[in-house]
This record gives C-alpha cells, sequence and structure tokens, in this order.
C-alpha cells in the first residue's frame, strides 16, 4: 500500500509532522549551533572528527550520527539503521542536548531527510559536504535530483564547507553562506577559504599530512581519511579553532566502529570492517588496499607485494540495483580473491542480488578465486580459511551496523563480532 502513495504525498506527512515536532519541543535547535554534515561517503567519520574537535577546544557538544548517538561524551549506539532519524526523534534529541548544556549539534543529515522535510525547522549553522556518487537512485532516480536534494541543506546556513575534489562542488559553493571554505587534496581556489593537505604521506596503519605548516596525524589509512580531516579542520577554523587543536584532536581518534576498522588476530592477517557500499567507496577503498598490502616472506626486500587482498562483501535489497554489476567489477578488479554473500536483502530475493552482483565479476574463475556463499557468516569463514600471512581481508557494506534487515525481521549482526567468532572457533583470536 505505502508504495501505491506518490512521494509528493508523503513528503506532505513528513512536513506536517516536522512542524508539528518543533512546536512540541519549542525549536530547541534555535539554542544550539547545528552543524549539518550531508554526503554519499564519509558522513559518519566527518562528524566523529568534527566532535572530538570542538570538545577538544573545550566545547560542549551533542552529535546523532549512522552509528552513535553523544551528549558531552556520553555515548549509546544508534540501531535503527537510519541516517537521520524522523523528525521527532531528531527534536527530542536537540531538546535533551539543550538540557544538557550543550552548545553544538553535530548532525548527518541524509537526502532523503532533506527531501522529505524532515529536518524542517532545523537552524543549521554550517552545511558540509563530503561529496555525492551514485546511491540512492531508487529513491532521487536521478543524479541531478539526488545532487539538488543535499543542496537544499546549503540554502540558509552561515558557514558552507566544500569538497572541491568531488564532482562540480560548484553547485555548493554557490550560496549565500557569509563564510564559505574549501578542502582539497590538490586544488587551491583563491575565490574561496583553503584547507589544503600537503606533504602527504599514506601508510597501512596511519596517514600523516601538513595544513598551513601544522603537521597532522591520523590513526586512519587512505586519502579519503584524510578528506574527511580535512572537512573537519574547516568547521573548526570555522568556529576559530586553531590547527594545532584540531591536530591534537584528530591524532587521539584511534578508530571509529565500521569504518576501516582493524580486527585484531592471532593469525597475522589485517582484517578489515568498513561501511563502503557505493561504487566510488569502493574503488577508493581496494584501490588504496592494492597500493599498500605487505610484502610477505620470504620475499622480503623484493619489493613484490606477495600479499593478496580478500573481498568479502554483497548489496544491500531495496537500493539502486544498477549498482550492482558495477561493484562486481570494481571489487573483481582490484581483490585477489572475491566472496559475494547476503547483505540486508530487506524484501528482495538474496539470491537475486547476488546474481545481479556476479554479473559485473571479471577475470575470476568460480570456486577457484571467486565464490557465492550467500550465508554471511560462512563467506567470512571462507575468507578466513583461505588467508595466509599478511592478507587483506576486506568485509564490507554492513560497517558497526548492529542487526540484519531481512523481510520483516531485524536478525543480530555484527561483522566484526562474527569475525572474533569465527577466530575463536578456529582458534585464532
Amino acid at each position: 500500500m505505502k508504495k501505491l502513495i506518490p512521494q509528493s504525498i508523503k513528503n506532505i506527512y513528513h512536513l506536517f509532522q516536522a512542524i508539528l515536532a518543533n512546536l512540541w519541543f519549542g525549536f530547541p535547535t534555535r539554542k544550539l549551533k547545528v552543524i549539518g554534515i550531508t554526503g554519499t561517503d564519509g558522513k559518519t567519520t566527518t562528524a566523529q572528527m568534527v566532535v572530538r574537535i570542538l570538545e577538544e577546544a573545550g566545547k560542549r557538544v551533542a552529535m546523532a550520527s549512522t552509528i552513535n548517538f553523544r551528549i558531552n561524551g556520553q555515548e549509546e549506539k544508534n540501531l535503527s539503521h537510519f541516517t537521520t532519524l524522523s523528525s521527532f526523534a531528531v527534536q527530542r534529541f536537540a531538546k535533551k542536548a539543550v538540557e544538557a548544556g550543550c552548545e553544538y549539534l553535530v548532525l548527518e543529515t541524509s537526502s532523503h531527510s532533506l527531501d522529505q522535510y524532515r529536518v524542517w525547522g532545523i537552524n543549521y549553522k554550517t552545511a558540509v559536504i563530503t561529496n555525492v556518487t551514485r546511491e540512492h537512485l531508487d529513491y532521487h532516480k536521478t543524479m541531478e535530483g539526488y545532487r539538488q536534494a543535499k543542496v537544499k541543506l546549503f540554502r540558509k546556513v552561515q558557514v558552507a564547507v566544500v569538497n572541491l575534489d568531488m564532482i562540480e562542488p560548484e553547485e555548493y559553493l554557490d550560496c549565500t553562506a557569509e563564510n564559505v571554505f574549501g578542502y582539497s587534496l590538490k586544488i587551491q581556489n583563491q575565490k574561496f577559504k583553503t584547507i589544503i593537505a600537503e606533504n602527504i604521506e599514506l601508510g597501512i596503519d596511519k596517514s600523516t599530512f601538513l595544513v598551513n605548516g601544522q603537521k597532522f596525524v591520523l590513526n586512519l589509512i587512505g586519502d579519503f581519511n584524510i578528506e574527511n580531516a580535512l572537512a573537519a579542520i574547516a568547521v573548526g577554523v570555522s568556529e576559530n579553532i586553531d590547527l594545532a587543536t584540531c591536530a591534537m584532536a584528530l591524532e587521539k581518534i584511534t578508530g571509529i566502529p565500521g569504518r576501516m576498522e582493524y580486527v585484531p588476530n592471532g593469525r597475522g592477517l589485517n582484517i578489515l570492517v568498513d561501511f563502503a557500499l557505493t561504487p566510488e567507496a569502493l574503488e577508493k577503498l581496494y584501490s588504496l588496499l592494492v597500493k599498500i598490502k605487505p610484502v610477505r616472506l620470504p620475499d622480503q626486500g623484493s619489493g613484490k607485494p606477495t600479499a593478496r587482498v580478500i573481498a568479502v562483501f554483497g548489496s544491500c535489497g531495496e537500493r539502486d540495483r544498477g549498482k550492482r554489476p558495477i561493484i562486481g567489477e570494481i571489487v573483481s578488479r582490484h581483490a585477489d580473491f572475491v566472496i559475494v554473500t547476503n547483505d540486508e536483502p530487506y524484501h528482495e530475493d538474496p539470491m537475486q542480488i547476488i546474481q545481479e552482483i556476479v554479473v559485473g565479476i571479471k577475470d575470476k574463475k568460480e570456486n577457484e578465486s571467486f565464490w557465492i556463499i550467500p550465508d554471511r557468516r560462512a563467506a567470512i569463514a571462507k575468507a578466513l580459511q583461505i588467508a595466509e600471512l599478511y592478507d587483506i581481508i576486506a568485509v564490507t557494506g554492513m560497517g558497526a551496523e548492529e542487526s540484519m534487515i531481512v523481510g520483516d525481521e531485524k536478525i543480530p549482526w555484527n561483522d566484526r563480532q562474527v569475525i572474533l567468532e569465527e577466530l575463536e572457533r578456529i582458534g585464532a583470536k
């Protein structure tokens, strides 16, 4: 029945709910400096970084993100599977933040919530966009529709922070904000205040770079995490926080649940859990893993990267079906071994989703370098079985989720926990 109702009609309902929620809770965001973070990839990591910078500067901060909620350092997990909650839930959280004496609210803001007016009435001071790449076309239909939904966040803000390296940043830079910041790994744009990363060094366990002579050390890998850090630094600078404070805050972050999260083990494997599920995110992730995979003895010193990359992934149901063969091609191009498995299918047939991914897999022979294993636990077990010293196992798509939605059921699930259980089962935890 829900699918028969046009989205435009549903949005009228959402708008009414948002107006009512603001009235009910007394427009609490008017008493907060709200920092909205949107983008296809990197929202959660950027939000965590912004919070740590603000807290390092002595600010009282609340945050609502895809993975967690935080008020003045106290955290609880977000178990909803939603980036931005309902208007009533968001306004209730904002009021709680005000009552706790918070000055800031960092709010991950999805394109769906912007299109559906669920964030109507929120007094955003700052808008941040990390990127816009292919995703959610099941809902927005076109990339232009998707991009325009995100533009709404920038309409009335005082500060805009935009990734200059993203495709067509101009439509986000061309806003009425009093202060516009661009950030980049390479582009210097004299029209805006720019935060540029220089002298970048990428390692298997950390990254370093300079901003205006200030050294930054990230205990997170990949240039995409440097991009996220630059966005957070730009927010800090916009709030008159010095670069040294930003650097101290970011170096203290040792990991973010489900985002390039390292899983310790006794077998000398490099096991990572990540939320990557878009073509762009997977391309960046696997390009990085191929670049940094270590040399395995006895070839030490030969310079030959003999460790292998093992991929365990699937695709969420009831989402953009067109990306499935694309992600299959991307992962198979970079990984040495590919294991296609179940992700959250919702009401779709899991095997149908898997077969649509498999269409894109190239240059892999089934049951030798490529396997179809619908059971996600069995797929993880297979990856551990074939892995050798220093190999990289990347388990992607679900990140820090605590459950898997199958039909109308929420089945308890956490990739990291399952990996630890399987390691213990084989005596390698």
